[in-house]
């Protein structure tokens, strides 16, 4: 099958019809085979020069029904009607071979009628790092958009500084947000809210059509999705950093990355965005938020459902987090969740020792994973201040892993490698000088994170700086 239009066919009142605007002497960066090879894309575009060169012309398959949908959103907690795709633009839609559907989407594309005055473009910092961590996330098991094709350019674009214009596409099951809900409720727009929320319903969550009320088990659906993403951020460490609705997806992934980060030493209210200034998206307030956001979500199906269905499909997020976040944490530690009780006290106690000895959580994780808990004493004891605190928690930990009938295996659960700030820095600084080796190393180790080889690579290892860095929403 080819290249589809069907959010644009279908839809074309929810946005414009836009053609990119290429960037000055755009070249490849990056090209993610292994991705196409799954999309089953078309032969041409298995060429990333000509995914390039089709860019260029408007009369493409990619380019001539290119689509910027318009939608709204709560921006730290305030509403904000003025927004859409401003910069990037839905290009098509492949089904692969399991007949699941994959937008292919530009980012710093150029103006559109959404840019509220900005360039519509973006830098090679923050595409860069969304193309590394959206494809770290992925092979950590966290759903994510993915990221398909990165291209540089000699543009300079301005931002808090002047910097280097780049694109990239990215895939998702769809770009339909929380916000696309929100903006057609809120300008009462009812006719183009229900065929939204029927086109959303027919080819993405074909499973509820045939419930009761189908519009009530659609919300049912995004609840629980978001309530596992967000448990499994929390199980990795993970801060999105700017959870406005706008940059919510409806499918439970990953998506509009900015200024995210994954925890070096471990610090429950960590924050991340430069602008966040209250802390709003801070890591430990992630789970408030999101369920903050989908009560935002939910008002937008008041027309469809009754107050019981929404406070039903909301009840439900609480209990699925839990019971997920839990089970992950317990399971990446190795113990039982038989022994609940004993085993959260354990968990509980393991990460205040890390808060309180400033500690890094991935690479204590990974240490925890390899340690052999036959061992009397803890193998990794010297790097903590407080090593007859440590002691008393590992004899305890040490007793609950033997008595466990089965043990399990940790290592598949605890990475060893997680894109992190200053190594992604390191790549932007050297992609800023044509040079993506650095690039593609970290995209080699985190799409196998879990392999022993890399704990004895720099990469592994966590930042000499204990301080964590603030990090910008410009893009």
């Amino acid at each position: 099958m080819g290249l589809l239009n069907r959010y644009a066919e279908t839809l074309p009142e929810l946005g414009s019809f836009v053609l990119p605007e290429p960037l000055k002497d755009m070249r490849v960066g990056l090209f993610n085979t292994t991705l196409a090879n799954e999309l089953a894309l078309p032969e041409p575009l298995m060429k990333p020069q000509n995914m390039l060169d089709w860019l260029h012309s408007p009369v493409t398959p990619l380019t001539q029904r290119a689509f910027a949908q318009k939608y709204g959103g709560h921006q730290f907690g305030q509403w904000n009607p003025e927004l859409g795709d401003g910069r990037g633009l839905l290009l098509a839609e492949v089904i692969d071979s399991n007949a699941q559907p994959h937008d292919l989407h530009l980012k710093g594309a150029g103006p559109t009628p959404y840019s509220r005055h900005a360039d519509g473009r973006a830098v090679l910092r923050s595409t860069l790092r969304e193309y590394i961590g959206a494809e770290a996330l992925h092979y950590l098991g966290i759903p994510s958009s993915r990221s398909l094709c990165l291209f540089t350019s000699s543009d300079t674009v301005y931002r808090e500084r002047s910097e280097t214009g780049a694109m990239m596409i990215r895939t998702a099951p769809s770009h339909i947000r929380f916000g696309h809900f929100e903006y057609y409720f809120y300008a009462s727009q009812t006719d183009k809210l229900q065929r939204l929320l029927d086109f959303t319903i027919k080819h993405h969550f074909a499973e509820c059509k045939e419930a009761t009320n189908p519009y009530a088990a659609l919300l049912g659906a995004v609840v629980r999705r978001t309530a596992r993403l967000v448990a499994l951020w929390q199980t990795h460490g993970f801060v999105h950093g700017v959870m406005n609705t706008d940059n919510m997806s409806i499918h439970g992934i990953t998506f509009d990355y900015g200024p995210f980060s994954f925890l070096d030493n471990y610090e429950s209210g960590a924050v991340f965005n430069h602008s966040d200034h209250q802390g709003r998206y801070a890591f430990n307030q992630q789970p408030g938020i999101a369920l903050w956001n989908l009560n935002a979500l939910a008002h937008a199906f008041s027309g469809h459902c009754s107050v019981d269905e929404i406070k039903a499909a909301l009840s439900t997020f609480e209990p699925t987090f839990i019971l997920q976040y839990q089970h992950l944490m317990l399971s990446r530690m190795g113990l039982d969740t038989s022994e609940q009780e004993q085993s959260l006290a354990l968990m509980q106690s393991w990460l205040q020792v890390l808060e309180t000895e400033n500690q890094d959580y991935t690479y204590n994780f990974r240490q925890l994973a390899l340690a052999n808990v036959s061992s009397i004493e803890c193998p990794f004891r010297d790097t903590f201040v407080d090593r007859e605190k440590l002691d008393a928690w590992w004899e305890s930990y040490r007793q609950l892993r033997l008595a466990r009938e089965e043990d399990t295996e940790l290592l598949s659960l605890n990475p060893a490698v997680i894109p992190r700030t200053h190594l992604l820095q390191q790549a932007i600084e050297l992609a800023e000088n044509n040079d993506f080796s650095l690039s593609e190393a970290l995209l080699e180790a985190t799409s196998t994170p879990f392999d022993t080889k890399w704990d004895t690579h720099p990469f592994s290892k966590p930042p000499s700086s204990s301080t964590h860095t603030s990090l910008s929403c410009s893009s």
